[in-house]
């Protein structure tokens, strides 16, 4: 007797064999998942561990990087530089602390020996009045500090003024103004101490830039020119302290909630008095603060500190500059609109 099956059987016979081998390999597959999850996650718990110790090491380095180092910070009543000084201070720097208000530095100490930590590792910090923009003011500033902690460990460049105007309407005197805060004043006080850490081959310059250190928008010409000139001017020292072992840290925030913008000088020299909608909502003083410190601590040559956009933009300016150039272009059309309107 012979067998033989029909169309439909051999079809149904497939179909069986075909879902047997699929039912093998989702097995087979089922196991080498299970084989290779028993593997990734050990894996990535200590890749996790290795780079939360990683961290912990870097923040301990950095702190004893710091504390007893003597840290000298311009504009240190206010904003980016108050918030620098309350973590300097309670991580156990021998702060000096600058500024153009005696009345307001005094505060600041009281408020800082008062909330601090109760410990042998924390110093009162000293004060130094001077206003940066009066250059025989800085070096007079200079001496006094050198004379009163004996050297500098960590200078930070911090206080500055910011300009909202039209190239037009500016007097060529604002112009020159803000440049002798944002960038005169600090060389002047960077080259004052420079010497007292070359001789001891050691030490560090830090100065607070802007993203407008790298890139240039419309209505301010002043400070972001005073913002390049310091930005070229802290690469070359960098290059140039290298022997010296002297390390150079600029830091380039973006828009920051402080009240620079209602500090801004216009055209005509006067204060601006507006909070700009940018500035409202940037990043917070103490983020940034924070972000310094750990740029100090782990010695970083050029920090970025901006949302996306800005650093884009960034990019953009070198990689596609007539795309850029239009963007600006753009964008000014837009604000003298909203001005007039």
């Amino acid at each position: 007797m012979s067998y033989y099956t029909t169309p439909i059987e051999n079809t149904e016979t497939f179909a069986f064999l075909m879902y047997v081998n699929v039912f093998r390999r989702s097995v087979s597959k089922w196991k080498i998942m299970d084989i290779t999850s028993m593997a990734i996650i050990p894996l990535l718990l200590g890749s996790v561990g290795v780079f939360g110790l990683y961290k912990l090491l870097q923040r301990l380095r950095t702190r004893a990087y710091i504390q007893d180092a003597v840290v000298v910070i311009t504009g240190a009543t206010s904003g980016l530089g108050k918030e620098c000084a309350k973590l300097f201070y309670k991580a156990g720097a021998r702060l000096v602390l600058c500024g153009r208000d005696r009345e307001k530095l005094q505060d600041l100490v009281r408020e800082l020996t008062s909330s601090g930590p109760k410990s042998e590792k924390i110093h009162k910090p000293h004060t130094v009045t001077f206003d940066l923009a009066d250059i025989e003011a800085v070096w007079s500033a200079a001496e006094e500090i050198l004379k009163c902690v004996g050297n500098v460990d960590i200078l930070i460049n911090n206080a500055g003024i910011s300009y909202r105007g039209t190239i037009l309407d500016t007097a060529v005197d604002v112009d020159k103004m803000v440049m002798e805060t944002n960038y005169f004043g600090p060389i002047a006080l960077t080259k004052a101490i420079l010497p007292s850490m070359i001789k001891k081959r050691s030490g560090h310059i830090v100065v607070i830039s802007s993203v407008q250190g790298k890139i240039s928008i419309p209505f301010r010409s002043a400070y972001a020119a005073s913002k390049h000139a310091t930005q070229a001017f802290f690469d070359c020292l960098r290059a140039e302290m290298e022997p010296y072992e002297i390390d150079v840290t600029v830091v380039s925030p973006g828009y920051i909630q402080t009240n620079l913008s209602l500090n801004a000088v216009t055209g005509d020299g006067s204060k601006y008095g507006v909070m700009d909608k940018n500035t409202a909502e940037g990043m917070s003083p103490a983020d940034v603060a924070l972000a310094v410190f750990s740029a100090i601590g782990e010695k970083k040559k050029d920090v970025l500190l901006a949302g996306l956009l800005p650093t884009l933009a960034v990019y953009l300016r070198t990689l596609a500059p007539k795309v850029f150039f239009s963007l600006m272009a753009s964008r000014a059309k837009k604000e003298r609109k909203n001005k007039s309107s």
